[in-house]
């Protein structure tokens, strides 16, 4: 199986960091690889709220993860402080992909790389739902 490969695009306009907890390291001593996803939901309702948005409403719908990827580069370590760049792009009429660089602040080595595929998602019919007017322009700027 060929190995998934992460293309982020130019810009990536916002950064979010956190610290890897003890309780985020597994058997092998170093950051459990469930972690990714988690600090990537961290920082993209980090860059939402920061766009006066939120995964439950980004203008009458919300979003949900359809699919994500996630490419391992180095080993994240208890008390390493983590950057977190995260972008959007591949936009559709129900969504969009957003992109992630993870990298220790101490020694700038890239961590992981991550995507992740969002549709909108109308909570009260509970079904997938099309992209508001702004959208894409919100997640553009």
């Amino acid at each position: 199986m060929p190995r998934e490969r992460i293309d982020l695009p130019e810009t990536l306009p916002f950064r979010h960091s956190l610290i890897i907890r003890v309780t985020d390291i597994n058997h092998g001593g170093h950051m459990g690889n469930e972690r990714v996803l988690m600090y990537c939901q961290e920082a993209r309702a980090a860059w939402l709220a920061s766009l006066g948005l939120g995964e439950g409403d980004v203008g009458g719908v919300g979003l949900v993860v359809a699919d994500a990827a996630i490419r391992f580069r180095a080993e994240g370590f208890a008390g390493d402080c983590l950057d977190i760049d995260i972008g959007a792009a591949a936009f559709h009429r129900r969504g969009c992909d957003f992109f992630y660089r993870l990298t220790r602040r101490g020694d700038c080595r890239e961590i992981a790389r991550a995507r992740t595929g969002v549709i909108c998602f109308d909570y009260q019919r509970r079904r997938p739902a099309s992209a508001p007017p702004g959208f894409r322009e919100r997640l553009s700027e």
